[in-house]
């Protein structure tokens, strides 16, 4: 079963196939939401909301490990994150999908580890390349066969949110190697990593980052909210093309 965590501008897949929506409780605490279970394109997939559904949790504030634990033991076998960013690579222009293939964590302050103490053994994970390359090939191959244009491979820079960066801050995330900048994709990837949950993402840049473009001198957030709708579109239909190609 294929778990998909929606993000800001995807607080529901209006072409799912409702099967039954189910309230859990994880040994981490609540998740975000009631976890929906559905068809999609004929695949069994669960879906989950990471801001709430009413979009009223701040991206410091989400209960990660209970919603990637929620998700593991409902039986999801992997992840698609989406995720809406800001750009700062030239070529990561709003409207465009970006499936990134590298992370640099600047949040603090999260729970970000299932082994922080008490009775479990310490386990260090492996996160050399944090998004699963399996699943990334699967997304970029649904997103060929739905003709949809996406950026094969990206550096997200977590920030903490939920306040948008300053132009200084891009500079420096720029010079650090960023591309994209979004506020959601740690701790949520590693916590994947140590569940075993092969997980990857589907960013959407919704505006340029601070300093950039449009955004040269402020963020105008109705243009944000109307690129967003567009593009969600086209995320819809890569994860259906996702589904309708069995995962393959």
């Amino acid at each position: 079963m294929l778990a998909i965590i929606g993000g800001s501008g995807l607080t529901q897949l209006s072409s799912l196939e409702l099967l039954r929506r189910e309230v859990v409780r994880t040994p981490y605490g609540e998740p975000s939401g009631a976890l929906i279970f559905g068809k999609l394109s004929g695949c069994e997939v669960v879906f989950l909301a990471r801001h709430g559904y009413g979009h009223t949790i701040p991206p410091h504030r989400v209960n990660y490990r209970a919603n990637l634990w929620a998700l593991k033991d409902a039986g999801a076998q992997s992840v698609v994150s989406v995720a809406s960013v800001g750009g700062i690579r030239a070529d990561c222009l709003p409207g465009m999908l970006v499936v990134p293939d590298q992370i640099i964590d600047y949040t603090w302050g999260r729970t970000h580890t299932f082994f922080d103490g008490g009775d479990k053994v310490v386990r260090h994970i492996d996160f050399t390349c944090p998004y699963d390359s399996d699943m990334r090939r699967r997304i970029l191959n649904a997103a060929k066969a739905a003709d949809e244009p996406v950026i094969d491979g990206a550096v997200y820079a977590a920030s903490q949110g939920p306040r948008l960066e300053t132009v200084a801050e891009v500079d420096r995330f720029e010079r650090d190697g960023a591309h994209i900048i979004g506020m959601t994709g740690m701790p949520e990837a590693a916590l994947a990593r140590e569940l075993d949950l092969p997980y990857a993402a589907i960013t959407v840049v919704s505006n340029y980052a601070a300093g950039r473009g449009m955004s040269a001198q402020s963020i105008r957030f109705d243009w944000v909210e109307q690129v967003l709708h567009e593009a969600m579109l086209r995320v819809r239909n890569v994860l259906e093309h996702l589904c309708r190609r069995g995962m393959t």
